[in-house]
């Protein structure tokens, strides 16, 4: 067992971690914790991160509850894939997520002039370009100084070169930078609760799964008190228009159209005001780097499908089309809506022409569409469609009461 446990800590490390690996073992074999060793190497993670924190390599406004005052609490792993890792926590009685693209904070790329002069004698106008450099690398959007707030909240002090550091490793980090950019402007996405090191903190919410009758566990969002029949099909109703609110505003609100390439109910979860939430945006791209991604060599249409997001090949050139040919609408229909609103709806509580045409227009809208300003119309007709006949059936629930 202990030598399976230096193989799981060791995985993702390197040789500036070897010297704090045999504190480690020593406190994870030797605690008197009521603790197991697949805890311990799970735990292993943010054992580092007080390490780096002590030694003055990292920092963020949440080390100190992690790795002094223990008002952040570890609880278990939810997600772990190549390094990235997804932690449940409690901090100071909520419970939070901690989310790491990577594991462990000197597996990110280091900022070289921080070894080339004195942090504090870094000009803030640098430390900005540099900023947007990285944002138009991951996302493809060029952001002026002003726009940058979201990302760059740190001053000058204490910790200086810890700061830089630890917003350089977040920095490479897509899902961060979208939520810090959205935080202002989007109810849509996950709000950032705050950091530590490479590791970022983000509101709690449970994830739908596939397997789920409802696609979303409706009992944590309405209680389990109000799970009867009429109230979950009042939740999912209001659920649905609230995913046509985040398919507008992801279209429309921004300099670029925010395209989603991985639908599952997996990567969605529901707040308590029924408001649906993005908690994994991965997959997620602006306009200018979704043009990029699908522009690429083709001898078939099969060639320029990229996740949920796909285009046409033209056998001319042998070349993907840079325009997406489906978009969010199309896809949330065939993976969410059509799970809802099947023959299986039906009840006393809607009426049957209703429901027949709630199925027919979500039928519709699943299908994909034509490209240009064709597709375009068909788009908007099935949005307008759609929010029509939801506020009519809302209207029929409540009449119903």
């Amino acid at each position: 067992m202990t030598q399976w446990l230096w193989v799981c800590v060791c995985s993702s490390m390197t040789a500036a971690n070897l010297l704090s690996l045999g504190l480690l073992l020593i406190i994870c074999l030797s605690s008197t914790w009521s603790i197991g060793l697949w805890f311990c190497c799970e735990y292993s993670a943010l054992s580092f991160q007080c390490l780096d924190y002590s030694s003055g390599a990292l920092t963020g406004d949440l080390c100190e509850d992690l790795c002094v005052a223990q008002k952040l609490v570890y609880k278990h792993c939810l997600y772990y894939d190549r390094g990235k890792k997804v932690i449940q926590a409690d901090w100071r009685g909520q419970p939070i997520i901690l989310k790491s693209k990577k594991e462990i904070f000197s597996s990110y790329q280091h900022l070289s002039m921080l070894e080339e002069v004195e942090a504090q004698d870094i000009p803030e106008t640098e430390l900005l370009l540099m900023v947007a450099l990285e944002v138009k690398n991951a996302l493809g959007l060029e952001l002026s100084n002003n726009t940058m707030g979201p990302l760059w909240t740190r001053k000058k002090g204490p910790r200086w070169k810890a700061q830089v550091a630890s917003m350089w490793s977040l920095l490479q980090q897509e899902e961060y930078i979208y939520f810090s950019l959205l935080q202002d402007f989007s109810k849509h996405v996950l709000r950032i609760i705050g950091s530590c090191g490479h590791f970022y903190a983000v509101e709690y919410l449970t994830a739908g799964h596939a397997w789920h009758k409802t696609l979303f566990p409706l009992e944590n969002v309405i209680g389990p008190s109000l799970t009867g029949h009429r109230n979950r099909v009042r939740a999912i109703i209001d659920i649905a228009l609230s995913f046509l609110d985040m398919v507008q505003h992801f279209d429309n609100d921004f300099s670029h159209r925010l395209h989603l390439c991985d639908i599952k109910p997996e990567n969605f979860a529901i707040r308590h005001d029924l408001t649906v939430v993005a908690i994994d945006v991965d997959m997620a791209f602006f306009e200018p780097k979704m043009r990029d991604i699908l522009e690429q060599k083709c001898t078939g249409d099969e060639d320029c499908n990229f996740f949920d997001c796909f285009s046409k090949c033209n056998l001319k050139i042998r070349k993907c089309g840079a325009q997406r040919a489906n978009n969010n609408l199309q896809v949330i229909c065939d993976k969410i809506f059509r799970r809802w609103f099947s023959p299986n709806l039906r009840g006393p509580l809607v009426s049957l022409p209703l429901q027949l045409q709630l199925q027919k227009a979500v039928q519709e809208c699943a299908q994909p569409g034509h490209m240009g300003a064709t597709g375009h119309q068909r788009t908007l007709k099935s949005l307008s469609e759609l929010y029509h006949l939801l506020r009519v059936t809302q209207q029929e629930l409540q009449g119903a009461e």
